[in-house]
């Protein structure tokens, strides 16, 4: 794919002075300027060799900072990578949570509280409907994905939940979901439950919030969306890469920067008219406030995993699991193998494998000194 000819940090560049009145809080501003001296001589620079054409590539270093759009790709796929070993030969399950727009004033000032109330109660219900044998009867598992925003940047918290088709019953054995391939529960039912779970527990965290939102959230119907089951280990890893990294705002949305006016365009999908493609011209300042609402608490994890998919069952447990039900692991690593290296540009076949970091501000070294450091073929 083309590297984006424009980017977020471009847009933070041109309001850096103004960055930490932009700012809620000092997380916030040091992360904008992570992504601001991404791949700037500020952030030193390393050398790549390529392991066929022996060729030499220089690049500038990543902040690797998670809110960073530039630095999302590498971590993808080794996340991916991680995740082939633990799939199952199951159809799996897209589930979505939304909480009401009436929250989000307090999502801004208790984040972390209520996102963490969201991972929470929308496992619980998962795990209610799970455990009933009326519509399972069998442990479940779930990867939770956070994702904040709408396609305006504006704050829209809801978290994207992969669920295999089915569970692990008491005997040990897989047994499989009711759903006949168009969701795994009826998410009206789940809706109710999600939010009588969601209200109990935030009222147990005694916020500041008045009884008049709590009327008004718990009179409104809950979203709980579902899509239909996709079932090809292709297609699980390639969807499941593309939204666990994925971050409010990727650099190919940004069509334009006019400098002068101080004004970005982007690219956006009005889901109300069917997701038809559309821009939005916003001020630079106002761009970078809308981007900062989503950036996470210090140390908030954004991606977890529970029942037979936490790192506690996995150890010991899935194994099992898997060489019960005869698990397609080469398969998945064929379809995927040549996307999980970064491959050289020149020859476009061996892989890039780096061979000295200078983390010194500063521009990178000479071509002539790359030269030089080409005799050691043996360093790979």
């Amino acid at each position: 794919m083309k590297r984006p000819d424009l980017k977020v940090a471009d847009v933070l560049s041109l309001e850096r002075k103004s960055l930490n009145n932009l700012s809620s809080n000092s997380w916030k501003y040091r992360t904008l300027m992570a992504i601001t001296r991404c791949r700037t001589s500020e952030m030193g620079s390393h050398i790549d060799k390529c392991t066929s054409c022996e060729s030499l590539h220089i690049s500038y270093n990543s902040c690797r900072n998670r809110h960073c759009p530039t630095c999302q790709g590498h971590k993808e796929k080794q996340w991916v990578e991680a995740r082939i070993k633990e799939l199952l030969p199951s159809s799996y399950f897209h589930v979505v949570f939304t909480i009401p727009h009436e929250l989000n004033p307090y999502c801004l000032s208790n984040s972390k509280e209520l996102y963490t109330i969201l991972f929470k109660t929308a496992w619980e219900t998962l795990k209610q409907f799970s455990a009933n044998p009326k519509h399972l009867g069998a442990e479940i598992g779930m990867i939770g994905v956070l994702h904040t925003w709408g396609q305006n940047l504006s704050l829209h918290p809801h978290l994207h939940c992969i669920i295999p088709g089915g569970g692990v019953a008491k005997n040990g054995g897989w047994k499989k979901a009711k759903s006949k391939g168009k969701y795994l529960f009826n998410v009206k039912a789940m809706s109710t439950v999600f939010r009588a779970k969601f209200v109990a527990e935030l009222r147990k965290k005694k916020l500041k919030i008045p009884q008049s939102v709590y009327t008004i959230i718990f009179r409104k119907e809950w979203v709980v969306y579902a899509k239909p089951a996709f079932g090809s280990a292709k297609s699980i890893v390639e969807y499941l890469g593309k939204y666990t990294h994925k971050i409010a705002i990727s650099n190919y949305r940004i069509l334009a920067i006019n400098k002068n006016k101080r004004l970005v365009k982007i690219s956006l999908k009005n889901y109300r008219k069917g997701g038809q493609k559309t821009t939005l011209t916003l001020k630079t300042k106002e761009f970078i406030r809308r981007f900062s609402l989503h950036i996470l608490p210090k140390g908030f994890t954004r991606l977890r995993h529970y029942g037979i998919l936490s790192s506690s069952w996995k150890k010991e447990k899935l194994p099992r699991l898997q060489a019960l039900m005869g698990v397609f692991k080469q398969e998945i690593e064929a379809e995927i193998k040549n996307t999980l290296l970064k491959k050289c540009p020149k020859c476009k076949v061996g892989d890039l494998i780096t061979i000295m970091v200078c983390n010194n501000k500063g521009p990178p070294p000479k071509y002539s000194y790359l030269l030089k450091i080409n005799n050691f073929k043996n360093t790979i």
